[in-house]
C-alpha cells in the first residue's frame, strides 16, 4: 500500500479550507496548501512578481512592495487571456514548491493537498484520490461575496473562470457536501478518510 495523497479541490468559497484545517485538527495530517505556496510565488523579490510588474507596470504593486491582489484580480477575472498568462507564470512554480515540500514529509502514510485548480492546472496525475467540496450555487455566491467583500458581477465573473462545480463534482472520488452545518461536514470528511483507506 503506497503513500496516500487526497487531492483537495472544489469550487471557490465552497469549504475547502474548513475541510483542510478540520483534517489538520483532528486527524494531525499534513496539509500542503497550494494558495500558500502562491503567495509565496508572488512575494516582494520574486521573478514572477517581477514578471506581473513588468508587464502591467507598478500599479500592480502597493506601497510595500507586495502585489496588490484586488487590482490583478480585476484584469485577470476579466481579461481570460491574461488569466492564462498569470497562471503560466506560477502554476510550475506552485508545482515545485509543493513537490518539494512533499519530499521533506517522506513517508507520512497520508497527506492532504489542497489545490483549488487541480483540474484546471491537471495537476490530478500528483494524489491519489481526489475530494471535492461542494455546496448549492446560490450558497457559494453569497459565501464569496461575503468573505471578499465584492459585488454580485465580481463574484459571478470569479466563479464562471473556473470550471463547473458539477464537472468537478462528476470526477470526484469523494464528495463532500457543505450545504449543511458544520457537523455534518465532518461526518462526510470522517468517512471519506476512514473509507478512502
Amino acid at each position: 500500500m503506497g503513500q496516500r495523497i487526497i487531492g483537495l479541490t472544489g469550487g471557490i468559497a465552497t469549504g475547502k479550507s474548513t475541510v483542510a484545517d478540520y483534517l489538520q485538527r483532528q486527524y494531525g495530517l499534513p496539509v500542503l496548501d497550494a494558495d500558500v505556496y502562491a503567495r509565496q510565488v508572488v512575494a516582494p523579490g520574486s521573478a514572477v512578481l517581477g514578471a506581473i510588474a513588468d508587464r502591467y507596470g507598478p500599479t500592480l504593486l502597493l506601497p510595500e512592495g507586495e502585489l496588490n491582489r484586488a487590482r490583478m484580480a480585476e484584469i485577470i477575472f476579466s481579461q481570460p487571456a491574461e488569466k492564462a498568462w498569470l497562471e503560466a507564470q506560477i502554476h510550475p512554480r506552485v508545482s515545485q514548491a509543493m513537490a518539494a515540500a512533499m519530499a521533506t514529509l517522506g513517508d507520512k502514510p497520508t497527506v492532504v493537498q489542497v489545490i483549488p485548480l487541480l483540474f484546471e492546472a491537471q495537476l490530478t496525475h500528483q494524489v491519489t484520490e481526489i475530494w471535492v467540496v461542494t455546496c448549492r450555487p446560490e450558497q457559494q455566491y453569497q459565501r464569496l461575496i461575503q468573505r471578499n467583500g465584492l459585488s454580485p458581477e465580481q463574484a459571478q465573473a470569479r466563479i464562471r473562470s473556473q470550471m463547473p462545480l458539477a464537472e468537478k463534482a462528476a470526477r470526484a472520488n469523494w464528495l463532500l457536501d457543505n450545504s449543511g452545518d458544520r457537523p455534518t461536514l465532518f461526518r462526510q470528511v470522517d468517512q471519506a478518510l476512514q473509507q478512502g483507506a
